[in-house]
């Protein structure tokens, strides 16, 4: 599959790393080709190309937006036309103090959607930081992996955002339409504060247990 991603900071770095791994062809949509963590990630893995966003865009089945929140609506408009387009949300709406930007009644993914009505959009990739995104195993827990949540509004987005969270080594969740990311960035807090503000560290991950 080919997959253009937004975004060359950990968590696009991360991402694009495991699905070249995995396989995929993979291209960072970058307005900046000369950017000093753009060059360190194509330095670091050969396998990896970028291009200006439009081309990068145009020609992948699924893109990633892998930016700081506030960067997310010049990052759409910078990818041209994003009809039909697979857009994969990895944003979460944290403002100053690690604080949501948003209340019960709205979501990054929402306003996503908003952005790009043209694309189906489909958050997932959000609730983990980056480490868990460049290697998804915790061995010794027999076949139990991480989930990974998503939700949108087209089921064939959503099918094949699961299988490439699959291909990375987390079991996919569909958990329902895109108003589900106010519950999906909350998990997202939630986990941030106990790996970034508590100490804990990043090492570990929400799993589904069922009888």
């Amino acid at each position: 599959m080919k997959t253009a991603i937004i975004g060359s900071g950990s968590v696009g770095t991360a991402l694009a790393n495991s699905f070249s791994r995995a396989g995929h062809q993979v291209v960072f949509a970058a307005r900046n080709l000369a950017s000093e963590s753009l060059q360190q990630a194509l330095s670091k893995n050969t396998s990896l190309s970028a291009k200006p966003p439009p081309a990068a865009c145009s020609a992948a089945d699924t893109i990633f937006l892998a930016t700081p929140y506030a960067a997310v609506g010049e990052a759409i408009r910078s990818a041209g036309d994003l009809t039909g387009k697979v857009l994969v949300d990895c944003t979460n709406p944290v403002g100053a103090g690690f604080i949501l930007l948003f209340g019960p009644d709205n979501s990054g993914g929402e306003e996503v959607s908003r952005l790009a009505p043209a694309a189906h959009v489909v958050k997932a990739f959000n609730t983990y930081g980056y480490e868990n995104f460049a290697d998804a195993r915790y061995p010794g827990y027999g076949d139990l992996r991480p989930i990974m949540f998503l939700c949108g509004n087209d089921s064939g987005a959503k099918a094949v955002v699961a299988s490439l969270a699959s291909d990375l080594g987390f079991r996919p969740f569909d958990s329902g339409d895109i108003t589900i990311s106010r519950y999906l960035e909350a998990a997202a807090m939630l986990w941030i504060k106990i790996a970034r503000v508590t100490g804990k560290g990043a090492g570990f991950t929400w799993a589904m247990l069922e009888r």
